[in-house]
């Protein structure tokens, strides 16, 4: 089973730079996309289906704002959207395909570089979706949650930690929840497990300002976070920057697991 993720940065911009002609020769059986940036009448039929694998969404109240997918080329039991907090849910930030023994989740967690609002906003969410991070490895089904989540968890996963440890994404605060995840919840970070040393092949986000791209001063944002069933299945994965799509890099996994 290969399941990719991918912050598109509008999904509208990411179909001009070739991201729907890129995705039918990567035979994905399930793609979470975030960051859609449309409501559901700005999607034209090629980008609610393609190559065999249809498209939910759980778009954002505000236009032009946030909103997750997932393509699943197995028709779910149920899709999901949201996790039950009106706040969050309003923003577009959940969509979960649920195939009753496994589920799989796009998930784009808040960024809070813009303002200290966004920030305390964010700090909400992680403090909110924990119980249900919790709920959900307690629920005995096998989980891989897919997204963007606004967090370099650890000093390898961006390239400029030490001037970066005051600044969003890498607060000691993000940093310490992300490790709860881990260590408490028993949750896996699937690339790392394979890939314990990686540093700039690992990076999947580049700032747009200066030449952070051609520098590769990037950070690992986008994550494939597993239950441990499941992330023992997990056989590679890899960055996809041979093309650009967005300020973001598609993560691409193989599990030995049948859908």
């Amino acid at each position: 089973m290969r399941i990719i993720s991918a912050n598109l940065n509008g999904i509208r911009s990411a179909a001009t730079k070739g991201f729907f002609d890129w995705l039918p020769a990567q035979h994905a059986d399930v793609v979470c996309v975030q960051e859609l940036k449309a409501q559901a009448a700005d999607l034209k039929p090629e980008l609610v289906a393609c190559d065999g694998l249809a498209g939910a969404f759980h778009h954002a109240e505000k236009k032009g704002y946030s909103g997750v997918g997932i393509y699943t080329r197995q028709q779910p039991q149920q899709i999901v959207e949201g996790f039950g907090i009106p706040e969050f849910d309003a923003e577009g930030r959940y969509i979960e395909a649920d195939y009753g023994h496994l589920a799989v989740i796009s998930l784009y967690q808040p960024s809070g570089s813009s303002s200290e609002e966004r920030q305390q906003a964010k700090f909400r969410f992680m403090e909110q979706f924990f119980p249900h991070l919790e709920a959900l490895i307690k629920s005995g089904r096998e989980i891989v949650i897919c997204g963007d989540w606004n967090i370099a968890h650890r000093e390898i996963d961006l390239r400029n930690w030490k001037s970066n440890q005051k600044n969003s994404g890498f607060l000691p605060e993000e940093r310490a929840w992300m490790t709860r995840l881990f260590d408490e919840l028993g949750w896996v970070d699937v690339y790392r497990s394979l890939y314990p040393e990686h540093t700039g092949e690992a990076y999947t986000w580049w700032s747009n300002r200066g030449q952070a791209w051609a520098k590769n001063v990037g950070w690992r944002i986008d994550y494939q976070i597993a239950t441990p069933g499941i992330a023992a299945r997990a056989k590679s994965a890899s960055v996809y920057k041979d093309q650009r799509f967005s300020d973001h890099a598609p993560l691409i996994v193989d599990y030995d697991y049948t859908p």
